[in-house]
């Protein structure tokens, strides 16, 4: 009886280290607060909802520019939505986004990827749709993504709403991807 319970005990011991050795982190980095600290744009909930809680607060176009959020709809596949944070535009059809939790690194959602191929598939050239490349399969990705718009940040620091007052980390003249590092450190890259 007391060699069953040691090798139990020691099968069991196994296991949890082996859990605990292949887990991924609890903590992944969302795309909502990674868009808003890249692009200063405050706005909180679903990724589906940005479009429609920026109207009146933000300007809104389906022009994309450096900076501005570029909102995804919610989809099937994708039912809370997505956002990136426009790094540069490459031309008429293609530019390059930072985004947070799309492509699962080293089998872990949650990463950071920047400067990342987005290509416009939509028939009118109007970035209604459009695909996105796939760190696994290297290429962009076989689905195609409705897009909403892109979200411009405001420019001479008009503050978005009537009485809004500035965040500590504005006051204290905090960039875009200040603090990240620190973020995608303690992801455990």
């Amino acid at each position: 009886m007391p060699v069953r319970r040691f090798f139990g005990a020691a099968a069991a011991s196994l296991l949890m280290l082996a859990g605990l050795m292949t887990s991924t982190p609890a903590a992944a980095l969302q795309c909502v607060p990674f868009a808003r600290a890249e692009s200063g744009i405050e706005i909180y909930g679903n990724a589906r909802t940005w479009w429609t809680q920026a109207a009146g607060d933000y300007d809104r176009g389906q022009e994309p520019r450096e900076g501005a959020v570029m909102a995804f709809a919610g989809t099937r596949g994708m039912p809370l939505g997505h956002v990136a944070v426009v790094e540069k535009v490459v031309s008429d059809r293609e530019i390059l986004i930072s985004h947070s939790n799309w492509s699962p690194i080293h089998g872990r959602r949650g990463q950071i990827e920047r400067n990342v191929r987005v290509v416009d598939v939509s028939d009118a050239g109007d970035w209604s749709l459009v695909r996105v490349w796939y760190a696994p399969i290297g290429d962009l990705g076989t689905r195609t993504n409705p897009v909403q718009g892109f979200i411009y940040p405001n420019a001479g620091g008009d503050s978005p709403r009537p009485g809004y007052d500035e965040p500590v980390w504005v006051k204290n003249d905090w960039k875009p991807g200040n603090g990240l590092d620190l973020v995608v450190a303690s992801l455990g890259n």
